[in-house]
């Protein structure tokens, strides 16, 4: 059997699930926790996960409750990972740094999201800096 692919989910792909039940950002919220892929997070990410997905709840299918209930789920089928180290600035948009540097200590070879350009260099540390629809396609030829 294959290893997982690791992988780390920039918040634009939370709020694109959370907006529309269509589409590949939606299609990998639902397949969080099966086998063939694992999630990484940080106390960090996961902040700003509830944060932005709070703000943006009015304009999404989920009500402020299932929000809450999407974020636990998140957080009980994700591996969680303090960041001992910092790369700061490394990215063109700072406020990015901190999902690379979780990649790279979770040994996440992918970034999934929807700003491939704000993760522009990643490759110069491993990380594949993919949109969730081509991501969803590599998962699918590993589990139909």
């Amino acid at each position: 059997m294959k290893p997982p692919l690791e992988v780390v989910l920039d918040t634009n792909v939370l709020i694109s699930a959370l907006r529309s039940r269509n589409g590949a950002s939606f299609e990998l919220l639902r397949r969080v926790g099966t086998p063939g892929w694992r999630l990484h997070v940080s106390t960090a990410l996961l902040l700003e996960y509830e944060d932005v997905a709070r703000r943006e709840v009015m304009a999404a299918w989920a009500k402020p409750e299932r929000v809450e209930a999407v974020l636990q789920f998140i957080a009980a089928n994700a591996v969680e990972h303090g960041i001992s180290f910092r790369w700061r600035p490394f990215l063109s948009d700072p406020n990015d740094d901190f999902i690379l540097e979780l990649a790279v200590s979770a040994g996440a070879r992918y970034i999934v999201t929807h700003n491939i350009r704000n993760f522009t260099g990643a490759d110069k540390l491993g990380v594949t800096v993919t949109t969730p629809g081509k991501f969803l396609k590599t998962l699918r030829t590993i589990q139909p």
